[in-house]
């Protein structure tokens, strides 16, 4: 039973390669439109094609997402998105399927793929993790993104959480972004990303049902960024271990 899965998961990678390039380069002349265009309508429209190109996408893999807490949502308001880290497949679909546009904090090694890219760029800000400069540099680009009223969607695991925990522990990025700009925090998990796509196994994929859950927001005013990354965290914890 276990090699059968196995193989079948190859398949299934297979096959969702198979539709990924050919609608990739479908929805490439749209992305293209985003050169012609300013912020925030750019990563408005960059969201708008990456909505359409991946829920025709997700639903022909056997993946759909399920959205639920956008209620949580003021009009008017934009946020600092904190989202958990599990999976390849956070990436797909985080900034399509978040309420409002959004950017984001990316790393710059998925960049230099060809095509695929060029579209994960332009609706990212880059950063070398390694660089101290190019950290700064993130940050006030960041800040330059909620000026604009776009979200700002950040994953504060830093990489893809593989222990059997619920979180891994913060980076303080998020919350002092937060603290300097008086954004307030959108808590954000994602479930059953990891059994989509497990860490650990080369071109491997299941079919499985996504969620995406919003919780209530939490204002950065007369907060520290360590104590609102100690309430986030914990209001994070807490909702997944009850959930999962």
């Amino acid at each position: 039973m276990k090699i059968f899965r196995e193989i079948l998961g190859r398949l299934w990678a297979l096959w969702a390669l198979i539709l990924f390039v050919p609608t990739m380069f479908i929805a490439l002349p749209f992305y293209l439109v985003c050169y012609l265009l300013k912020e925030p309508v750019a990563s408005k429209w960059h969201r708008l094609v990456s909505r359409t190109w991946m829920t025709f996408f997700l639903n022909l893999i056997g993946c759909p997402l399920k959205v639920t807490g956008t209620h949580y949502y003021k009009p008017g308001e934009n946020y600092i998105v904190t989202c958990n880290h599990n999976s390849l497949m956070d990436i797909p679909i985080t900034t399509p399927f978040m309420p409002q546009a959004n950017k984001t904090i990316a790393k710059t090694t998925f960049a230099f793929i060809p095509v695929f890219g060029w579209i994960y760029a332009a609706g990212s800000i880059l950063v070398n993790r390694k660089s101290e400069q190019s950290r700064r540099d993130s940050f006030k680009k960041m800040k330059w993104v909620l000026s604009t009223g776009l979200d700002m969607v950040i994953y504060p695991e830093g990489t893809r959480n593989r222990t059997s925990d619920p979180l891994k522990s913060f980076y303080d990025g998020a919350f002092k972004l937060a603290t300097d700009t008086g954004k307030p925090i959108m808590p954000a998990l994602l479930f059953n990303t990891r059994k989509v796509l497990p860490p650990g196994k080369i071109f491997y994929l299941e079919a499985h049902k996504m969620q995406m859950h919003f919780l209530p927001p939490v204002e950065s005013k007369n907060l520290t960024a360590k104590q609102l990354k100690e309430k986030v965290f914990r209001q994070m914890w807490d909702y997944y271990e009850a959930n999962m």
